[in-house]
């Protein structure tokens, strides 16, 4: 395994290991944070976009995003720490805000599943998009370890924030159209460089 690989795994744990301390604080402050939640169309509160995918409702609600967070997030980063942070703020800020406009009166959103599909459908469609053996096979592993995610998009379940599954999926789509693409390295002829000039700059002839 690459050392870029490497960093990009330990990165996505040590985002994973920040949401564990924060709901540790949580539960050693009689769930103080969960204020930092979503709340729909309250002004004051928009601010709780940033901070509502950090923090979950109890360690069940944490245990189940871990893992699908761990493997979504690190498949993610092996695009590079860059683009990773640039999918999660695009994630995070469409999810949020698709919650905060469309979610019912009253009802607070806690929880990393908005980032976990946004993950997932970066890792779709830029398989598409970059059309590169890896990426294509990590987009047919995705999809058959995780296609059925998609069904988390829809109102199927209650108490279940669907509107941070489908923004948090847009959000990825989005990231993998708008984001770079990885530039392919250019075959040169062996030895020469441009325009007909060797290494040295000396005239090919």
């Amino acid at each position: 395994m690459t050392q870029s690989r490497i960093r990009a795994i330990l990165t996505v744990v040590a985002l994973t290991a920040v949401m564990w301390v924060l709901e540790i604080i949580d539960l050693l402050t009689n769930n103080a944070l969960d204020a930092y939640g979503i709340q729909p169309r309250v002004i004051d509160g928009l601010g709780h976009v940033l901070t509502a995918p950090f923090l979950h409702f109890g360690f069940d609600h944490l245990i189940a995003n871990t893992v699908p967070l761990l493997v979504l997030g690190s498949l993610t980063a092996f695009s590079g720490l860059g683009r990773f942070a640039a999918t999660s703020v695009i994630v995070i800020l469409v999810s949020g805000v698709g919650v905060w406009l469309t979610s019912t009166p009253g009802s607070l959103t806690l929880g990393a599943s908005g980032l976990i599909f946004g993950y997932f459908g970066f890792l779709v469609l830029r398989g598409i998009i970059e059309r590169k053996t890896i990426d294509i096979v990590i987009m047919i592993c995705v999809v058959i370890f995780y296609g059925t995610m998609i069904f988390g998009v829809l109102p199927t379940q209650t108490g279940v924030s669907w509107q941070a599954h489908l923004f948090g999926f847009l959000g990825g789509l989005l990231a993998a159209y708008v984001l770079p693409r990885r530039e392919r390295p250019q075959r040169l002829t062996p030895g020469y460089g441009p325009q007909g000039y060797g290494p040295a700059g000396y005239p090919r002839y």
